[in-house]
C-alpha cells in the first residue's frame, strides 16, 4: 500500500520521496498561455539573464577549476550578449578529471540501482519544478530556442529520459533467470570498467543531460564534455544532479576543444565507453583513435553516436495537403533546422505541387523570426553560430547562381545583431543535387517535383540518395502505398513517420536513432538504451555438493 500511495500522490503532483517505480509517465508539456504561472515565471527567469554573464568553470575532482583558456557563450540571437564565461580544460586537467573520476568508481558502482536510480528521480522532480524556467530561460538565451522548443526539451524530454532511465534500470535489475531446484542463478548489472567520455551537441539541452546521466546511473564515471554552444544550460543541469545527490566526482564537467578532448580520452587505457552526438566526421575520427589504440586499452570501449541526417518527406498523391504543409514546415523550421531529425528534401507528386506550392509560400510569410526572449510569437530564431550562418548563407548562396536549383522563397541573411537567417524554400530540377544529398543543418528546405506515375521510382531515389538513415515520413491515404513504402524504406530511416512529420521524438513513445551515416542506432528513449551501458555478470550458486567427477554413463 506504501508504493501505491506515494505513485498515486506523486501522479497528483505532489513532490515526494520515490520509492521503486511502478509507472512512468511523460512529463506534460506547458502551453504558456497569457496569465499562467509558467508563463510568468519563465519572463521573470528570462529578465534576470538579461545582460547578464555567468561565470562556469571546469569541475574535477568536486572542485572548481579555471585555466587561462578563457571563452565565451554567446546568445545566437544577440551576439554581442555574452551569457557565459567558461574556460577549456586542457590535456593536464583532463587526465586529473578521469583520475577523480576512477577514484570512485568502484563505490559509485556498487550502490544498489535503485539507490542511484532515486538520484535521477529527484533531479527529475526538480527540474519539473523549482528549476525548470531557470533551464528553460538558459536554453533560449544561450540557444536561441523558442518558448515551446525550449520546453520539449529542457524540460519534458529531460525529465522523461531521467525518469524513464530509472524506471528502466530499476526493472532490469528485477528480472529474473531460470534457476533450478540444485543452483540459482542471477544476474548482477555492472558499471563497465573505466570511464566514459559524454560529447554533448547544442542543440537538445536534454542529450547532454542523457549523454553524461545514463552511464553514470548505470554505475559508470562519467567524464562530460558540452558544447561551447550549450554551455550555460548543460551548467543548470549538471548542479540539477548534484543537488539532487549525485556525488561530485561520478560525472566530470569538462568544456574543451575537440579534438584535445578526443585525443585525452582515447590515449588513457581506462577510457570504456564514447556516448557521442554530434558530426559524422568527428565521430569517424574518435572511432578511428579507439580502433589504433585498441591494444592500449583494458577493455574494448563502447562507442554510441548519433550524427544527423537528411531526412525526408515522401508524399504521395493521395496526401492530406493541410498535414503535408503543416507538417513539412514545422519540421523543416522549428528550430532554424538546426534538430538532427528535421526534413530537409521534400518529394512532391507533380499533381499536388500546385497546391502544396501555394500553401507553403502563403504560410511561410507569416512566420517570424527574430528575438524569442522577448518576442513569444517567433516561430524561430537565429542559427547557434557564425560557423553555421556562414555555411548555411553560402549553400542559399549557391542556389541561387545554380541552373538547377530555384530559391522560391525566403533565404535572407543577416548577421548585424544575430545569426539570422529567413527559411529557404528551394526547388531542385535534379534529385541527385548535393543540396539533396548532403546535410546542411539550417532552415533550407529542397523539393523535387516527380511525375506522379513514377512513385516507385521516387521511393528508391529517397532510399538511395544520401548516405543517412535517421529519420523519413511517408504522407499517403492509400494504405496499398504506405505498406510499400515501409517495404522499400525499411533501411532508409531509424525514426519512420506515417503522415506525421520526421521530428518530434518522444521518450519511451517513439526511442530516437538511425544508422547508416546517422549512427549507432542505440535508441535513447527506450529501455533497453541502458544495457549500453553495462556489463553484466551472470553469478550462479550450487547448493548440492558434487560428489564425483564421473559422469552416471561412465561407471
Amino acid at each position: 500500500m506504501l508504493l501505491v500511495r506515494k505513485l498515486l500522490r506523486s501522479r497528483t503532483g505532489l513532490r515526494m520521496q520515490h520509492c521503486l517505480m511502478a509507472e512512468a509517465v511523460n512529463e506534460p508539456v506547458l502551453e504558456f498561455k497569457h496569465g499562467s504561472q509558467e508563463r510568468e515565471a519563465l519572463q521573470k527567469a528570462l529578465q534576470d539573464l538579461k545582460g547578464k554573464t555567468e561565470d562556469i568553470p571546469c569541475v574535477v575532482g568536486g572542485e572548481a577549476v579555471w585555466t587561462k583558456d578563457v571563452r565565451y557563450q554567446v546568445s545566437p540571437f544577440n551576439h554581442s550578449h555574452k551569457v557565459a564565461k567558461y574556460c577549456y580544460a586542457d590535456k593536464d586537467l583532463i587526465n586529473k578529471a578521469i583520475e577523480a573520476a576512477l577514484a570512485v568508481r568502484k563505490e559509485w558502482d556498487l550502490k544498489p540501482i535503485r539507490d542511484r536510480a532515486q538520484i535521477f528521480l529527484k533531479a527529475a522532480d526538480i527540474l519539473s519544478g523549482p528549476r525548470r524556467a531557470e533551464v528553460l530561460a538558459k536554453t533560449i538565451i544561450g540557444q536561441g530556442k523558442t518558448v515551446i522548443q525550449a520546453e520539449i526539451d529542457a524540460a519534458a524530454e529531460l525529465i522523461d529520459f531521467f525518469r524513464f532511465n530509472a524506471k528502466h534500470a530499476v526493472e532490469l535489475e528485477q528480472e529474473e533467470l531460470i534457476s533450478v531446484p540444485s543452483s540459482t542463478n542471477k544476474m548482477v548489472y555492472r558499471g563497465l570498467e573505466g570511464f566514459v567520455a559524454a560529447i554533448s551537441p547544442f542543440n537538445f539541452t536534454a542529450i547532454g543531460g542523457n549523454l553524461a546521466g545514463v552511464p553514470a546511473l548505470m554505475g559508470n564515471v562519467v567524464l562530460w564534455k558540452p558544447s561551447d554552444s550549450a554551455i550555460l544550460s548543460s551548467y543548470v543541469v549538471y548542479k540539477v544532479l548534484l543537488e539532487a545527490g549525485l556525488p561530485p566526482n561520478v560525472i566530470q564537467f569538462v568544456p574543451a576543444d575537440g579534438p584535445v578532448f578526443g585525443d585525452t580520452i582515447t590515449d588513457s587505457e581506462h577510457l570504456c565507453g564514447i556516448n557521442f552526438t554530434g558530426s559524422v566526421p568527428t565521430f569517424k575520427r574518435l572511432w578511428k583513435q579507439v580502433s589504433d589504440n585498441l591494444d592500449h586499452f583494458r577493455t574494448f570501449p563502447r562507442l554510441a553516436g548519433e550524427c544527423g541526417g537528411k531526412n525526408f518527406h515522401f508524399v504521395h498523391s493521395s496526401a492530406d495537403v493541410s498535414s503535408v504543409v503543416n507538417g513539412t514546415l514545422r519540421s523543416a523550421f522549428e528550430y532554424g533546422g538546426q534538430k538532427c531529425s528535421a526534413c530537409s528534401r521534400l518529394y512532391v507528386p507533380d499533381s499536388l505541387w500546385p497546391q502544396i506550392k501555394d500553401k507553403l509560400l502563403e504560410e511561410h510569410k507569416k512566420m517570424k523570426v527574430g528575438n524569442p526572449a522577448e518576442d513569444f510569437g517567433c516561430f524561430l530564431s537565429a542559427v547557434i553560430d557564425a560557423k553555421s550562418f556562414t555555411r548555411i548563407k553560402n549553400w542559399i548562396k549557391s542556389a541561387e547562381s545554380s541552373s538547377t536549383l530555384q530559391v522560391l522563397a525566403g533565404g535572407k541573411c543577416d548577421d548585424k545583431v544575430g545569426y539570422f537567417i529567413e527559411p529557404c524554400i528551394i526547388e531542385s530540377k535534379d534529385p541527385q543535387d548535393a543540396i539533396m544529398r548532403e546535410e546542411i543543418f539550417g532552415p533550407v528546405l529542397t523539393v523535387y517535383v516527380y511525375p506522379e506515375k513514377k512513385y516507385k521510382e521516387v521511393l528508391q531515389l529517397v532510399d538511395t540518395t544520401s548516405p543517412y538513415g535517421l529519420t523519413g515520413a511517408v504522407f499517403a491515404q492509400d494504405r496499398e502505398v504506405i505498406s510499400e513504402a515501409i517495404r522499400d524504406l525499411r533501411n532508409a530511416a531509424g525514426n519512420f513517420y506515417i503522415n506525421d512529420k520526421s521530428t518530434g521524438a518522444v521518450v519511451a513513445q517513439q526511442p530516437f536513432g538511425g544508422a547508416r551515416a546517422s549512427g549507432t542506432n542505440d535508441k535513447p528513449g527506450g529501455s533497453h538504451y541502458i544495457l549500453r551501458w553495462t556489463s553484466p555478470q551472470v553469478i550462479k550458486e550450487t547448493h548440492i555438493p558434487l560428489t564425483d567427477w564421473k559422469y552416471p554413463y561412465m561407471h
